[in-house]
């Protein structure tokens, strides 16, 4: 594989690997209504997996009739500008001059982080060592999910997909972020040697990141938020590469936060069929009990 095509698939992917009374108990949906408040005409919130097929779409109750309801369609990026995003992440993937994985990683670490690079992608460190370890981390997770579970339909996840059918429909597309704000978060907000860190332990315990697949998996076809954000806040004392509270905040609740200030004017300017990945929906600080908090009635959709 060339690097061309990994920075294509990662334009895709990469960005948007991201899913108690806030949801009221066994209310397993991942599609919500979004209304009152002034609002002229409700909206609609649904959870994505960036990396299920779109056959998953039939086991959603009323999501078609609300995504035909919406007059525009908000998602986490404005993917339109495929192109452009490329060029930005190859750009920001390179690690700073100077550094390179010889001062980041034991020997051992090396060697083992090549021999995988090579079995996945054909090419090994001796190209791939230009990139930010966070980078090769991502690479590696999306390489092997699409191994594990060879489920998307050419290449196109649910987030890409209900944006290209708004736009065949002449709809607007509104993005909550910019390039700039997912690739800083995913490549640059932590400090290369906690990058390389994390990388390390990944790579020593793979049985680890496929054990994490396979619960994410079965969670999200349950359409579970609750086991869903679970999985994502709860601490596992056996886990040997946690991530901080700092972190998971700086992934998720904090993004939270800049979005639930831009909702409310963009639901009032025009209904809106608002899709983002499902972890962003649940949990005191996600989106539905933001939404709520804010003076919406949210409410599950079956």
């Amino acid at each position: 594989m060339n690097l061309k095509k990994v920075f294509s698939t990662l334009a895709v992917l990469l960005l948007l690997l991201t899913c108690s009374n806030p949801i009221n108990g066994n209310d397993k949906t991942l599609l919500w209504k979004v209304s009152g408040n002034g609002l002229d005409h409700a909206s609609w919130i649904f959870g994505t997996h960036h990396l299920v097929p779109l056959t998953f779409l039939d086991s959603i109750p009323g999501i078609q009739e609300a995504f035909d309801k919406s007059e525009q369609t908000v998602g986490e990026l404005d993917m339109g500008n495929m192109g452009q995003m490329q060029m930005e992440i190859m750009g920001r993937a390179m690690m700073p001059q100077g550094t390179t994985y010889e001062s980041l990683m034991s020997e051992a670490d090396r060697a083992k982080l090549d021999s995988i690079l090579t079995s996945l992608l054909g090419i090994g460190l001796d190209q791939f060592g230009g990139l930010r370890p966070a980078m090769l981390q991502n690479l590696i997770s999306v390489t092997l999910y699409q191994q594990y579970y060879p489920t998307l339909t050419d290449g196109v996840g649910l987030d890409q997909y209900f944006q290209e059918e708004a736009l065949k429909q002449n709809r607007p597309v509104v993005g909550l972020e910019n390039t700039d704000d997912q690739i800083y978060v995913l490549l640059e907000m932590q400090p290369l040697e906690r990058q390389a860190e994390l990388l390390a332990c990944m790579i020593n315990h793979p049985e680890l990141l496929k054990e994490q697949m396979d619960k994410l998996q079965q969670t999200y076809h349950a359409q579970d938020l609750e086991a869903l954000w679970a999985l994502y806040t709860e601490e596992d004392p056996a886990d040997p590469c946690p991530s901080t509270k700092e972190e998971k905040y700086a992934l998720n609740g904090a993004r939270n936060e800049k979005w639930l200030k831009k909702l409310p004017t963009i639901m009032a300017d025009k209904s809106s069929f608002i899709a983002v990945g499902c972890l962003h929906l649940p949990g005191e600080e996600g989106l539905i009990e933001g939404l709520r908090k804010l003076g919406y009635k949210v409410e599950p959709v079956h």
